[in-house]
């Protein structure tokens, strides 16, 4: 007989929450006052601020600059209990959360397990290119890309030497293009200094988009002058181009051209992250759960999915809401309130986004953003797009000492061209022995 993990019972309803990123987190503050037993699940004892982990994998920032634990966030929360594990199913019918430490027992159940990353079926790109959806990842991109010249130090052959230096991003949205321009910045200001035996004028920073334009979502002045930054910069633009294959070393496109490189960024889409134990029907295209305009998961009463796991399919949104941080918060809050309705036999409150805009960081001094303030479209480019964009994200961070910290981190950087935190510690990817024989390709 499975064993029931140990959570003691206060006697009130059970809001069983699964995942702690933004609509998670949002979730469980806005149950701070309500009389129910809020149990948060995660396999990570820490919220992480995904938005900035494009930084720490190119050494702008420490890892542990924008990941706060859950049990300090809410350590003056007295309806909260955390427990760090692994949700392996749900059994709907006896109302229990069945977990890597044992079963737990709930009233309300909301999924809130965000997105994960998409290969489009290809188990060879999954196995040889590095994603960005986690701190990990973002800490092993940062140890390859080190690791990469410091092995580079080491060769003569101008191939195999291309192959550890160059780099090859795959996804023209805000992650993609940011770490783009991110790898430009180091390439100008940083490497130089830190390997003067390599020529970093060799170092080729590719970024490929399946469509015809970069930062698709944002308006067409945001999207032209992302690329035109780019551009300046000497990152090279693949547009209207896929990636066919990538076995560890050659990039094929689908147009037959080939690029060399030992480090490819999956950086091209995602999906939802369901759990198991949901009826099929639920579960959309995409693997998000369609729910009502109250978050409900459609086939049940007492099941809710917030966030990018949540599709809520509405003539305005007929994909639903876009997979971003702003529509997980603002389900989050809501639900909060809706729950505690729900329970006291009150009327629901059905969502309706409110879209603030978009932003990304090209690098220094330059951005787009497209806001909405006061019922206005805002649309800035370059040096006052930067700023906003700064000030968002570092007001957003959870936790003051973080945010001291990449403040003072961000200053440093901008002053002294130095990003200070360049250290392998931990995993990185693994790439093909350089002593390997390797057919030649044809690089472009």
């Amino acid at each position: 007989m499975a064993k029931y993990a140990r959570i003691a019972s206060t006697g009130k309803p059970k809001v069983v929450i699964i995942g702690g990123g933004f609509a998670g987190l949002e979730l469980v503050k806005s149950l701070r006052n309500a009389e129910v037993q809020v149990i948060l699940i995660d396999k990570q004892n820490y919220h992480t601020f995904q938005p900035l982990m494009y930084q720490v994998a190119t050494s702008g920032i420490e890892a542990d600059s924008i990941v706060h634990p859950f049990r300090k966030v809410f350590e003056s929360q007295k309806n909260f209990y955390f427990r760090m594990a692994e949700v392996q199913c749900i059994d709907t019918q006896q109302r229990l959360v069945e977990t890597s430490i044992g079963l737990i027992r709930y009233d309300y159940l909301v999924i809130a397990t965000g997105a994960t990353t998409n290969y489009f079926g290809d188990a060879q790109m999954e196995k040889n290119a590095i994603a960005m959806k986690s701190i990990d990842d973002a800490i092993s991109l940062r140890n390859t890309i080190l690791d990469n010249f410091e092995r580079a130090l080491q060769l003569d052959d101008e191939e195999q030497l291309n192959s550890l230096m160059d780099y090859v991003i795959v996804g023209g949205g805000a992650t993609g293009v940011e770490l783009a321009g991110a790898l430009t910045e180091l390439r100008k200001h940083v490497f130089p200094k830190d390997y003067p035996e390599l020529d970093f004028k060799s170092m080729d920073i590719h970024l490929i988009q399946s469509g015809g334009e970069l930062l698709k979502g944002m308006s067409p002045e945001a999207s032209k002058k992302s690329l035109q930054f780019l551009e300046e910069m000497g990152v090279k633009i693949w547009l209207n181009r896929r990636v066919k294959s990538y076995d560890g070393y050659t990039v094929t496109l689908d147009n037959g051209e080939t690029l060399i490189t030992r480090t490819l960024i999956w950086a091209a889409g995602v999906t939802g992250n369901p759990v198991k134990g949901l009826r099929p029907e639920s579960i959309l295209k995409g693997n998000r759960l369609k729910v009502d305009v109250y978050n409900r998961v459609e086939g049940y009463d007492n099941i809710f999915a917030i966030g990018d796991v949540a599709a809520m399919i509405t003539p305005e949104n007929p994909q639903g809401h876009p997979m971003l941080a702003q529509p997980a918060i603002q389900q989050g809050k809501l639900l909060g309130k809706n729950l505690v309705n729900l329970h006291h036999g009150k009327p629901l409150t059905p969502f309706v986004y409110k879209d603030q805009g978009a932003m990304a960081t090209i690098g220094r001094n330059k951005a787009v953003a497209d806001l909405k303030l006061f019922k206005k479209d805002i649309r800035s480019q370059g040096f006052f797009a930067w700023l906003i964009w700064m000030f968002i994200h570092l007001i957003s961070i959870v936790g003051f000492r973080n945010r001291l910290v990449v403040m003072t981190n961000w200053f440093w950087n901008y002053f002294t061209y130095d990003s200070g935190n360049r250290l392998i510690v931990g995993k990185k990817q693994e790439n093909i022995p350089i002593t390997e024989t390797i057919t030649h390709k044809t690089v472009i």
